[in-house]
């Protein structure tokens, strides 16, 4: 599968960002998708990632301590897409963002197999 993530850009703190990560080869509802971000300086850090739809498409989502409450990861089939809304934006938020899929995970805690580029995330104070 192929990832192309978009959205980032320029954000004043309190503002809000969609990121979106367009997958193209295989459909996303066959990997357990998600989002990481990396700071200058910083290690990768772990955003929040969506599971692979149960048979009564059911998603489990899960989210890095830093942004619970405020960003919302999710799955358009039909743009076979996945999302991550980001509200209530800080300005340690700034990072470049990646979009990743695994067909196991969780990503969490195995290293996603696939890869998109990054997308620059700056939110100023």
């Amino acid at each position: 599968v192929q990832l192309q993530a978009s959205g980032g850009g320029l954000v004043q703190a309190g503002g809000s960002l969609r990121l979106s990560c367009a997958a193209s080869g295989r459909t996303v509802g066959t990997y357990v998708m998600g989002w990481f971000r990396q700071a200058p300086g910083k290690e990768r850090e772990f955003v929040a990632e969506i599971s692979k739809p149960t048979r009564w498409n059911f998603s489990s989502k899960d989210y890095g301590d830093s942004v619970k409450g405020r960003f919302t990861i999710y799955r358009d089939n039909d743009k076979n897409s996945v999302y991550l809304q980001m509200n209530s934006l800080k300005p340690e938020d700034t990072a470049v963002y990646y979009c990743a899929a695994d067909p196991s995970g969780p990503l969490l805690t195995a290293r996603p197999e696939y890869w998109g580029q990054g997308t620059l995330v700056t939110v100023s104070s």
